[in-house]
């Protein structure tokens, strides 16, 4: 029989109090969710208040004229001073009134569901099927394709399969066109009905013929269809203008609010330097009125505990704030000095860079890095760039010089944007070329870059 017993161990556990996890959130936050989150706290939060630049100019100039009368209080005084304090309350409105304007009017990208319920609310389908309908929007793919087999989501719902007919049928008349297939060929094929072309060669091909189509077998399509393969050209230019990602304009990444958190350019001296933009972020202090009145409180424990926990939070924010944006300043003159040749001359000579590296030289470690550069925008000589797309491994040349891996697919792209249409290069010539241009690659890495780069293989690109 097993002999019960009582043990103590000791054990070390990390715990983040709810600062940390703030400021993690903080750090690792888009433009415009801080911006959200910034104004989210000064709603909730009366000790916060923003210092408008406008405000302060027009109090200091108040203040100043009022010095100038020797503060008497006569009533001429106090009716100019009610003026002026009230043309300021009035112009702080306007201030508050254009601030809440612009946070209004930063909208996030709709999205595909978005954009099919609204279509859906507005059609004449019957209760019970707009909510079939709203089940199906609810399992489509990015690409706007319907996950799962309307028979068996029939089944799993309980939903009788003509209800479901119906509901699936409403949902692929929606826009775009191609909403709600099953495959491609469905979604090829409702595109050529909505067109009235269901009698055309090209809905043959795309009913009967698509996987050859995508081989580029014409002439075994001509054959099977008893036309010429000029004809079977044609059509197939014809197929091409149809959408085969009918959801695709409305990924996550297509329409994205993008600001630059950082702007990098030369200065006067010809040198690259980096400037935080800043102006997503209301500048924002402790309102000096909740300040002074902690002392005018008297015993009232629960009110001055109040204004001292959200005088805490307001302060706890505009720390963590500081941080993000030192922390993002930080590495943005790190990227510039390693990756100087990129500034110099371009993508093509982005280097091999990790965020160890970078956490290396600023005392931090790499998940610390990774969390700052998420979501970040820098704007630069060579355009608009993800932060993290600075972040790559890549190759040594044979002249020991460092490539990034985006520089390697920008050297794939060039040489099949220059290969001849009728002898298209293999991977096979690529990596051949590669090699004898200093860079090292085997032929399966090329083949990757090139599926990462979506272009077909050389027997399917061949003109």
């Amino acid at each position: 029989m097993a002999e019960a017993s009582l043990h103590h161990s000791l054990t070390q556990q990390q715990t983040l109090t709810p600062q940390m996890r703030r400021s993690l959130e903080i750090l690792q936050s888009s433009s415009l969710e801080l911006s959200q989150m910034i104004h989210q706290a000064m709603s909730t939060n009366p000790t916060l208040e923003s210092i408008d630049e406008e405000w302060e100019d027009l109090a200091v100039e108040t203040e100043s004229a009022l010095g100038e009368s020797g503060m008497s209080d006569t009533y001429d005084d106090f009716r100019d001073r009610d003026i002026t304090r009230s043309a300021c309350q009035s112009h702080h409105s306007d201030d508050e009134e254009r601030r809440q304007f612009l946070y209004d009017s930063i909208v996030a990208p709709e999205t595909l569901q978005q954009h099919l319920a609204l279509q859906l609310q507005q059609s004449l389908a019957r209760n019970e099927i707009k909510e079939v309908a709203m089940a199906l929007i609810g399992n489509l793919n990015e690409r706007g394709f319907l996950d799962m087999k309307a028979h068996v989501l029939a089944e799993r719902l309980s939903i009788r399969p003509a209800m479901m007919e119906e509901a699936l049928g409403a949902l692929q008349s929606f826009d775009p066109a191609g909403i709600g297939a099953a495959d491609l060929r469905e979604c090829l094929l409702i595109q050529l009905r909505r067109l009235d072309r269901e009698d055309s060669l090209e809905y043959k091909i795309c009913d009967a013929h698509l996987p050859d189509l995508a081989r580029r077998h014409l002439q075994q399509i001509a054959r099977a269809l008893g036309t010429t393969v000029d004809r079977i050209a044609d059509a197939t230019e014809a197929i091409a203008q149809l959408n085969p990602d009918p959801g695709g304009s409305f990924h996550p990444t297509s329409n994205p609010h993008i600001t630059a958190d950082v702007i990098i350019h030369r200065n006067r001296d010809g040198e690259f330097e980096a400037e935080l933009t800043n102006h997503y972020i209301p500048r924002l202090r402790i309102s000096d009125f909740y300040k002074d009145l902690l002392g005018k409180m008297g015993s009232d424990k629960k009110a001055i505990e109040y204004i001292r926990e959200n005088i805490r939070d307001g302060r706890s924010l505009m720390s963590s704030i500081s941080l993000r944006q030192e922390t993002i300043f930080r590495i943005a003159e790190r990227i510039i000095v390693r990756q100087q040749p990129f500034f110099l001359y371009g993508h093509a000579k982005l280097r091999p860079m990790t965020m160890a590296e970078i956490g290396e030289d600023l005392g931090m470690h790499a998940t610390t890095i990774s969390r700052a550069v998420a979501g970040k925008f820098v704007m630069t000589p060579h355009g608009m760039m993800e932060m993290r797309a600075f972040f790559a491994t890549g190759y040594q040349t044979s002249s020991g010089a460092e490539l990034s891996n985006a520089a390697v697919r920008d050297a794939i792209q060039t040489l099949i944007q220059q290969e001849n249409p009728s002898k298209p290069l293999s991977d096979d010539a690529l990596t051949k070329q590669l090699n004898q241009s200093g860079i090292e690659i085997k032929r399966r890495t090329v083949a990757k870059y090139r599926e990462q780069l979506h272009i077909l293989p050389s027997h399917l690109r061949k003109r």
